[in-house]
Protein backbone atom coordinates (compact mmCIF):
# COMPACT_ATOMS: atom_id res chain seq x y z
CA UNK A 1 0.00 0.00 0.00
CA UNK A 2 1.44 3.44 -0.95
CA UNK A 3 1.17 5.51 2.84
CA UNK A 4 2.33 8.51 1.31
CA UNK A 5 0.73 10.39 4.41
CA UNK A 6 3.05 9.34 6.95
CA UNK A 7 6.19 8.50 4.09
CA UNK A 8 8.94 11.01 3.95
CA UNK A 9 9.67 11.53 0.59
CA UNK A 10 11.29 14.28 -2.05
CA UNK A 11 8.84 17.59 -1.83
CA UNK A 12 9.29 20.19 -4.41
CA UNK A 13 7.50 23.82 -3.17
CA UNK A 14 7.14 26.19 -5.89
CA UNK A 15 7.27 30.20 -5.99
CA UNK A 16 7.21 32.92 -8.67
CA UNK A 17 10.69 33.69 -10.15
CA UNK A 18 13.07 35.76 -7.34
CA UNK A 19 10.85 34.91 -4.29
CA UNK A 20 12.89 31.75 -3.40
CA UNK A 21 14.98 33.08 -0.43
CA UNK A 22 12.07 34.44 1.44
CA UNK A 23 9.75 31.27 0.90
CA UNK A 24 13.51 29.59 2.12
CA UNK A 25 12.87 31.90 5.59
CA UNK A 26 9.09 31.21 5.53
CA UNK A 27 9.93 27.41 5.22
CA UNK A 28 12.87 27.06 8.28
CA UNK A 29 10.96 29.33 10.25
CA UNK A 30 7.78 26.29 10.26
CA UNK A 31 10.89 24.08 11.56
CA UNK A 32 11.67 22.05 8.13
CA UNK A 33 14.97 21.50 6.24
CA UNK A 34 15.54 22.79 3.21
CA UNK A 35 17.41 20.14 0.95
CA UNK A 36 18.39 22.80 -1.88
CA UNK A 37 17.30 26.11 -3.40
CA UNK A 38 16.44 27.13 -6.83
CA UNK A 39 15.22 30.29 -8.02
CA UNK A 40 11.32 29.15 -8.64
CA UNK A 41 11.16 27.26 -5.26
CA UNK A 42 12.97 24.84 -2.94
CA UNK A 43 13.13 20.99 -2.07
CA UNK A 44 12.77 19.29 1.10
CA UNK A 45 12.06 15.47 2.78
CA UNK A 46 8.84 14.94 4.15
CA UNK A 47 5.25 13.60 4.18
CA UNK A 48 2.04 14.56 2.65
CA UNK A 49 1.22 15.31 6.25
CA UNK A 50 3.46 17.47 6.38
CA UNK A 51 2.27 19.53 3.00
CA UNK A 52 -0.65 20.21 4.96
CA UNK A 53 1.40 22.21 7.84
CA UNK A 54 3.53 23.64 4.41
CA UNK A 55 -0.25 24.30 2.76
CA UNK A 56 -1.70 26.38 5.38
CA UNK A 57 1.03 28.36 6.34
CA UNK A 58 3.34 29.44 3.61
CA UNK A 59 2.06 32.79 2.08
CA UNK A 60 4.97 33.35 -0.85
CA UNK A 61 4.67 29.32 -2.29
CA UNK A 62 2.70 28.19 -5.59
CA UNK A 63 2.49 25.15 -5.07
CA UNK A 64 3.70 22.25 -3.14
CA UNK A 65 4.77 18.73 -4.94
CA UNK A 66 5.22 15.31 -3.33
CA UNK A 67 6.81 12.98 -5.48
CA UNK A 68 5.83 9.60 -6.75
CA UNK A 69 8.43 8.38 -8.66
CA UNK A 70 11.15 9.68 -10.96
CA UNK A 71 12.19 8.03 -14.33
CA UNK A 72 13.87 7.64 -17.87
CA UNK A 73 11.48 8.46 -20.42
CA UNK A 74 12.57 9.39 -24.03
CA UNK A 75 9.20 9.50 -25.53
CA UNK A 76 5.38 9.67 -24.64
CA UNK A 77 5.17 5.74 -25.08
CA UNK A 78 7.71 4.96 -22.23
CA UNK A 79 6.49 7.59 -20.47
CA UNK A 80 2.76 6.05 -20.17
CA UNK A 81 4.62 2.47 -19.61
CA UNK A 82 6.07 4.00 -16.51
CA UNK A 83 2.81 5.64 -15.75
CA UNK A 84 1.25 2.58 -16.08
CA UNK A 85 3.55 0.76 -13.37
CA UNK A 86 2.52 3.07 -10.45
CA UNK A 87 -0.22 1.95 -7.92
CA UNK A 88 -2.66 4.77 -8.94
CA UNK A 89 -5.27 2.90 -7.26
CA UNK A 90 -3.74 3.30 -3.96
CA UNK A 91 -3.63 7.10 -4.31
CA UNK A 92 -6.58 8.35 -6.09
CA UNK A 93 -10.56 7.19 -5.07
CA UNK A 94 -11.46 5.34 -8.54
CA UNK A 95 -15.15 7.10 -8.10
CA UNK A 96 -13.40 10.45 -7.28
CA UNK A 97 -12.06 13.21 -10.08
CA UNK A 98 -8.48 14.30 -10.84
CA UNK A 99 -6.69 16.66 -13.09
CA UNK A 100 -3.23 16.99 -14.77
CA UNK A 101 -0.78 20.06 -15.02
CA UNK A 102 2.32 19.86 -16.65
CA UNK A 103 6.06 21.66 -16.98
CA UNK A 104 7.71 19.60 -20.35
CA UNK A 105 10.78 20.21 -22.24
CA UNK A 106 11.18 17.34 -24.32
CA UNK A 107 11.76 17.70 -28.31
CA UNK A 108 9.03 14.77 -29.21
CA UNK A 109 6.63 16.95 -27.34
CA UNK A 110 4.88 19.80 -29.28
CA UNK A 111 2.31 20.41 -26.66
CA UNK A 112 2.23 19.95 -22.89
CA UNK A 113 -1.49 19.21 -23.59
CA UNK A 114 -0.54 16.02 -25.19
CA UNK A 115 2.14 15.03 -22.31
CA UNK A 116 -1.48 15.64 -19.96
CA UNK A 117 -3.04 13.21 -21.97
CA UNK A 118 -0.89 10.43 -21.86
CA UNK A 119 -0.40 10.78 -17.97
CA UNK A 120 -4.38 10.83 -18.09
CA UNK A 121 -4.23 7.97 -20.04
CA UNK A 122 -2.10 5.94 -17.70
CA UNK A 123 -3.88 6.80 -14.34
CA UNK A 124 -7.44 5.85 -15.55
CA UNK A 125 -5.95 2.53 -17.55
CA UNK A 126 -4.11 1.49 -14.59
CA UNK A 127 -7.51 2.31 -11.95
CA UNK A 128 -10.32 0.81 -14.45
CA UNK A 129 -7.81 -2.22 -14.73
CA UNK A 130 -7.24 -2.74 -10.54
CA UNK A 131 -11.26 -1.45 -10.04
CA UNK A 132 -13.40 -1.88 -12.80
CA UNK A 133 -14.31 1.91 -13.09
CA UNK A 134 -12.70 4.62 -14.51
CA UNK A 135 -12.58 8.02 -12.36
CA UNK A 136 -13.40 11.63 -13.90
CA UNK A 137 -10.67 13.91 -15.23
CA UNK A 138 -10.88 17.19 -16.50
CA UNK A 139 -9.09 20.65 -15.95
CA UNK A 140 -10.41 21.95 -12.72
CA UNK A 141 -7.68 21.81 -10.03
CA UNK A 142 -10.50 21.44 -7.14
CA UNK A 143 -10.13 18.04 -6.35
CA UNK A 144 -6.89 15.46 -7.21
CA UNK A 145 -4.46 17.00 -9.32
CA UNK A 146 -1.20 14.82 -10.51
CA UNK A 147 1.79 17.34 -11.60
CA UNK A 148 4.73 15.94 -14.57
CA UNK A 149 7.77 17.49 -14.60
CA UNK A 150 9.47 16.56 -18.09
CA UNK A 151 12.79 17.94 -19.24
CA UNK A 152 14.85 16.02 -21.88
CA UNK A 153 14.55 12.68 -20.74
CA UNK A 154 14.08 12.43 -17.25
CA UNK A 155 10.85 12.11 -16.22
CA UNK A 156 9.21 13.31 -12.64
CA UNK A 157 5.13 12.49 -11.27
CA UNK A 158 4.50 14.12 -8.11
CA UNK A 159 1.06 14.36 -6.28
CA UNK A 160 0.26 18.35 -6.37
CA UNK A 161 -0.93 18.55 -2.57
CA UNK A 162 -2.00 22.16 -3.32
CA UNK A 163 -4.55 22.43 -6.68
CA UNK A 164 -4.96 25.99 -6.62
CA UNK A 165 -1.95 27.84 -6.40
CA UNK A 166 -1.49 29.37 -2.88
CA UNK A 167 0.37 32.38 -4.37
CA UNK A 168 -3.61 33.64 -4.11
CA UNK A 169 -4.16 34.23 -0.80
CA UNK A 170 -7.98 34.03 -1.13
CA UNK A 171 -9.42 37.36 -0.15
CA UNK A 172 -9.40 39.14 -3.58
CA UNK A 173 -12.55 38.67 -4.94
CA UNK A 174 -12.35 42.37 -6.92
CA UNK A 175 -8.54 42.01 -8.27
CA UNK A 176 -8.92 45.73 -9.33
CA UNK A 177 -6.24 47.36 -11.64
CA UNK A 178 -3.13 45.59 -12.47
CA UNK A 179 -3.04 43.96 -9.33
CA UNK A 180 0.23 42.71 -7.32
CA UNK A 181 -0.01 39.15 -6.77
CA UNK A 182 -0.33 38.79 -2.84
CA UNK A 183 2.95 36.02 -2.56
CA UNK A 184 4.97 38.76 -4.31
CA UNK A 185 3.16 41.79 -2.18
CA UNK A 186 4.15 39.51 1.19
CA UNK A 187 7.44 39.24 -0.17
CA UNK A 188 8.42 42.79 -0.49
CA UNK A 189 7.10 43.46 2.53
CA UNK A 190 9.35 40.39 4.38
CA UNK A 191 12.33 42.31 2.24
CA UNK A 192 11.52 45.95 4.40
CA UNK A 193 12.28 43.45 7.65
CA UNK A 194 9.05 45.71 8.57
CA UNK A 195 8.28 44.46 12.69
CA UNK A 196 5.03 44.46 12.37
CA UNK A 197 4.52 46.51 15.34
CA UNK A 198 5.64 50.22 13.49
CA UNK A 199 3.35 52.01 11.01
CA UNK A 200 3.19 50.98 7.98
CA UNK A 201 1.62 52.83 5.16
CA UNK A 202 0.82 52.46 1.55
CA UNK A 203 -0.48 55.56 -0.41
CA UNK A 204 -1.78 55.14 -4.05
CA UNK A 205 -2.60 51.35 -2.68
CA UNK A 206 -4.89 50.16 -5.64
CA UNK A 207 -6.98 46.91 -4.29
CA UNK A 208 -5.45 46.87 -1.25
CA UNK A 209 -2.83 44.04 -1.56
CA UNK A 210 -0.07 45.45 0.35
CA UNK A 211 -1.89 47.07 2.87
CA UNK A 212 -4.17 43.79 3.19
CA UNK A 213 -0.65 41.49 3.01
CA UNK A 214 0.74 43.57 6.08
CA UNK A 215 -2.50 43.43 8.42
CA UNK A 216 -2.07 39.70 8.02
CA UNK A 217 1.54 39.50 8.91
CA UNK A 218 1.72 41.57 11.78
CA UNK A 219 -1.29 39.35 13.31
CA UNK A 220 0.52 36.60 12.06
CA UNK A 221 -2.78 35.47 10.09
CA UNK A 222 -1.94 32.31 7.97
CA UNK A 223 -3.61 32.26 4.63
CA UNK A 224 -4.72 28.45 5.54
CA UNK A 225 -7.94 30.67 7.74
CA UNK A 226 -8.95 31.39 4.26
CA UNK A 227 -8.96 28.48 2.79
CA UNK A 228 -11.13 25.66 3.02
CA UNK A 229 -10.64 23.14 0.06
CA UNK A 230 -6.64 21.78 -1.14
CA UNK A 231 -5.49 18.83 -3.51
CA UNK A 232 -4.20 16.70 -0.77
CA UNK A 233 -7.90 16.17 0.56
CA UNK A 234 -8.85 14.00 -2.52
CA UNK A 235 -6.22 11.04 -2.05
CA UNK A 236 -6.43 8.10 -0.39
CA UNK A 237 -5.30 7.90 3.13
CA UNK A 238 -6.72 11.97 4.17
CA UNK A 239 -7.18 11.98 7.91
CA UNK A 240 -9.13 15.52 7.99
CA UNK A 241 -8.01 15.48 11.79
CA UNK A 242 -4.71 16.63 10.65
CA UNK A 243 -6.40 19.08 8.68
CA UNK A 244 -8.26 20.49 11.27
CA UNK A 245 -5.83 20.17 14.26
CA UNK A 246 -3.35 22.30 11.87
CA UNK A 247 -6.10 25.03 11.27
CA UNK A 248 -6.88 25.00 15.42
CA UNK A 249 -3.19 26.04 15.57
CA UNK A 250 -3.50 28.76 12.80
CA UNK A 251 -6.17 29.83 15.02
CA UNK A 252 -4.04 29.89 18.29
CA UNK A 253 -0.95 31.70 16.93
CA UNK A 254 -3.30 34.57 15.71
CA UNK A 255 -2.08 37.64 17.57
CA UNK A 256 -4.96 39.99 17.84
CA UNK A 257 -3.16 42.49 20.52
CA UNK A 258 -0.11 45.57 19.92
CA UNK A 259 -1.22 45.88 16.28
CA UNK A 260 0.28 48.54 14.33
CA UNK A 261 -1.83 51.85 12.58
CA UNK A 262 -1.66 50.56 8.77
CA UNK A 263 -2.51 53.26 6.52
CA UNK A 264 -3.38 52.57 3.23
CA UNK A 265 -4.87 55.59 0.11
CA UNK A 266 -5.58 55.98 -3.20
CA UNK A 267 -7.10 59.22 -5.07
CA UNK A 268 -9.89 56.96 -6.47
CA UNK A 269 -12.46 56.26 -4.43
CA UNK A 270 -13.11 52.88 -6.74
CA UNK A 271 -9.72 51.92 -5.54
CA UNK A 272 -10.51 52.53 -1.91
CA UNK A 273 -14.34 50.64 -2.21
CA UNK A 274 -12.11 47.80 -3.57
CA UNK A 275 -9.77 47.47 -0.95
CA UNK A 276 -12.46 47.75 1.93
CA UNK A 277 -14.12 44.74 0.18
CA UNK A 278 -10.83 42.67 0.04
CA UNK A 279 -9.92 43.59 3.79
CA UNK A 280 -13.43 42.48 5.03
CA UNK A 281 -12.71 39.30 3.08
CA UNK A 282 -9.70 38.94 4.46
CA UNK A 283 -11.16 39.49 8.34
CA UNK A 284 -8.86 42.84 8.39
CA UNK A 285 -10.52 45.67 7.78
CA UNK A 286 -10.65 46.98 11.55
CA UNK A 287 -6.68 46.94 11.05
CA UNK A 288 -6.37 48.95 8.20
CA UNK A 289 -7.16 53.03 7.75
CA UNK A 290 -8.81 53.92 4.34
CA UNK A 291 -8.27 57.58 2.96
CA UNK A 292 -9.77 58.46 -0.39
CA UNK A 293 -6.81 61.08 -1.27
CA UNK A 294 -4.12 62.56 -3.38
CA UNK A 295 -0.97 60.45 -2.06
CA UNK A 296 0.70 63.81 -0.72
CA UNK A 297 -2.44 64.41 1.79
CA UNK A 298 -1.80 60.94 3.78
CA UNK A 299 -1.53 60.47 7.29
CA UNK A 300 1.79 59.78 8.37
CA UNK A 301 1.80 58.63 12.11
CA UNK A 302 3.99 60.49 14.12
CA UNK A 303 5.96 56.92 15.16
CA UNK A 304 8.20 55.97 12.01
CA UNK A 305 7.61 53.23 10.40
CA UNK A 306 7.82 51.65 6.56
CA UNK A 307 6.07 53.86 3.35
CA UNK A 308 5.77 51.71 0.19
CA UNK A 309 4.72 52.67 -3.16
CA UNK A 310 3.82 50.56 -6.10
CA UNK A 311 3.02 53.43 -8.66
CA UNK A 312 2.58 52.83 -12.20
CA UNK A 313 5.58 51.76 -14.34
CA UNK A 314 3.70 53.50 -17.52
CA UNK A 315 4.15 50.68 -19.82
CA UNK A 316 1.26 52.25 -21.61
CA UNK A 317 2.53 54.95 -24.30
CA UNK A 318 1.14 58.28 -23.82
CA UNK A 319 1.03 57.98 -19.82
CA UNK A 320 5.17 58.69 -19.31
CA UNK A 321 5.67 62.69 -18.80
CA UNK A 322 2.51 62.29 -16.39
CA UNK A 323 4.27 59.58 -14.67
CA UNK A 324 7.63 61.51 -14.35
CA UNK A 325 5.73 64.30 -12.54
CA UNK A 326 4.64 61.79 -10.41
CA UNK A 327 7.49 59.96 -9.38
CA UNK A 328 9.55 63.36 -8.30
CA UNK A 329 6.40 64.05 -6.20
CA UNK A 330 6.74 60.75 -4.82
CA UNK A 331 10.28 61.95 -4.10
CA UNK A 332 9.66 65.35 -3.13
CA UNK A 333 6.46 63.69 -0.18
CA UNK A 334 9.14 61.01 1.04
CA UNK A 335 11.63 63.74 1.61
CA UNK A 336 9.83 66.41 3.17
CA UNK A 337 6.63 64.95 5.03
CA UNK A 338 7.90 61.04 6.09
CA UNK A 339 11.68 61.72 7.91
CA UNK A 340 12.56 59.17 9.79
CA UNK A 341 10.86 56.21 8.09
CA UNK A 342 11.80 53.75 5.50
CA UNK A 343 10.82 54.65 2.18
CA UNK A 344 9.93 51.40 -0.59
CA UNK A 345 9.03 52.47 -4.42
CA UNK A 346 8.21 49.01 -6.24
CA UNK A 347 8.94 49.81 -9.93
CA UNK A 348 9.28 47.97 -13.39
CA UNK A 349 10.52 51.24 -14.77
CA UNK A 350 14.15 52.77 -14.12
CA UNK A 351 13.88 55.17 -15.69
CA UNK A 352 10.90 56.43 -13.87
CA UNK A 353 12.99 55.40 -10.77
CA UNK A 354 15.27 58.32 -11.58
CA UNK A 355 12.90 60.53 -11.00
CA UNK A 356 12.22 60.24 -7.54
CA UNK A 357 15.38 62.47 -7.12
CA UNK A 358 16.74 60.53 -4.08
CA UNK A 359 19.58 57.89 -3.62
CA UNK A 360 18.40 54.13 -2.55
CA UNK A 361 20.30 52.57 -0.10
CA UNK A 362 19.17 49.04 -1.66
CA UNK A 363 17.64 47.64 -4.11
CA UNK A 364 16.13 44.18 -4.26
CA UNK A 365 15.16 42.24 -7.56
CA UNK A 366 11.62 40.87 -8.13
CA UNK A 367 9.65 40.25 -11.12
CA UNK A 368 5.95 40.96 -11.49
CA UNK A 369 4.30 38.83 -13.89
CA UNK A 370 7.32 38.76 -16.81
CA UNK A 371 8.43 42.68 -15.43
CA UNK A 372 11.74 43.18 -14.14
CA UNK A 373 10.95 44.91 -11.02
CA UNK A 374 13.39 46.75 -8.16
CA UNK A 375 12.27 47.29 -4.99
CA UNK A 376 14.04 50.55 -3.96
CA UNK A 377 14.89 51.45 -0.28
CA UNK A 378 15.17 54.88 0.94
CA UNK A 379 16.64 55.91 4.37
CA UNK A 380 14.48 59.72 5.14
CA UNK A 381 16.90 61.21 7.38
CA UNK A 382 15.39 64.48 8.98
CA UNK A 383 17.39 67.20 6.77
CA UNK A 384 18.30 64.64 4.33
CA UNK A 385 20.25 65.83 1.75
CA UNK A 386 20.25 62.41 -0.24
CA UNK A 387 19.79 63.87 -4.02
CA UNK A 388 21.19 62.37 -7.12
Amino acid sequence: MMEVFNTPRKVIITCNRRLSPFLEQEVKDLGFNVVRLFNTGLELKVSVNDCIKLNLNLRVASQVLYEIKSFKAADANELYKNLVMIPWEELLPFDGYFSVTSNVHNETITTPLFANVKVKDAIVDRIKEKKGVRPNTGPELNRAVVHLHWMEDRAEIFLDTSGETLAKHGYRKHPGKAPMLEALATSTILATKWDGKSPFVNPMCGSGTLAIEAALIAQNRRPGLQRMNYSFMHFIGYNEEVFFEERRVLKEITDKTNLPEIIASDISEEAIDISIQNAKTAGVEHLITFETCDFANTSIPDSPGVIMFNPEYGERLGVHNKLEVTYKRIGDFLKQDCKEYRGYIFTGNPDLAKKIGLRASRRFEFFNGKLDCRLLQYELYDGSKDRT
